[in-house]
């Protein structure tokens, strides 16, 4: 079972190594980082006071195996969103996305106290589609050629997850309140 750690930028190097191109780039984290990435867009992204951001660490393997954050915390609407999730290519198709995503949420739902948990997704990024759907997210709708990326727009997927739909897994259960 992964464990969310703070994400800090002893850790920025790894991550970018993760990065190969300008697309994945996109894909992963939308429009607000620019390749290659840097330690500065990371500083930056990371000291943003409604965002948590966190690496996925896995006891198993002794190694850091993944980075997820909830941005845009919004206390009074009670909301917030997913985003920049990735799992270190060599621990893919372990469950690892789906482990953040239930980690997530129940630090959204449990700790938080939020209604609503939502996200973005390109439409043609399936497998984190269906990772997301297991979690329990459902399609809100499609925002249609919504980004451009060298001369093709990509159609962005937005999903959400209520609290009332919220099933926490025994793992959820055992957080325990903090002062996040």
């Amino acid at each position: 079972m992964i464990e969310l750690q703070n994400f800090s930028n002893e850790d920025f190097d790894q991550l970018i190594d993760w990065i190969p191109s300008a697309d994945f780039l996109m894909k992963w984290g939308g429009p607000i980082f620019e390749f290659p990435l840097d330690h500065k867009q990371l500083d930056s992204y990371t000291s943003q006071p409604d965002r948590l951001v966190y690496k996925a660490w896995d006891p198993e393997f002794n190694e850091v195996v993944g980075h997820i954050s909830l941005g845009r915390i919004d206390k009074k609407n009670e909301s917030a969103r997913i985003g920049k999730v990735l799992v270190s290519p060599e621990h893919q198709n372990r469950g690892i996305g789906e482990q953040m995503i239930q980690e997530m949420t129940a630090i959204a739902f449990q700790e938080l106290k939020l209604h609503k948990v939502a996200l973005g997704v390109f439409d043609f990024n399936q497998p984190a589609i269906r990772c997301y759907e297991k979690a329990g997210f459902q399609k809100d709708g499609l925002l249609r050629d919504h980004r451009k990326v060298n001369g093709s727009f990509w159609n962005l997927m937005e999903m959400s997850l209520l609290r009332t739909e919220w099933d926490p897994s025994p793992s959820n259960q055992k957080r325990e309140a903090s002062t996040y």
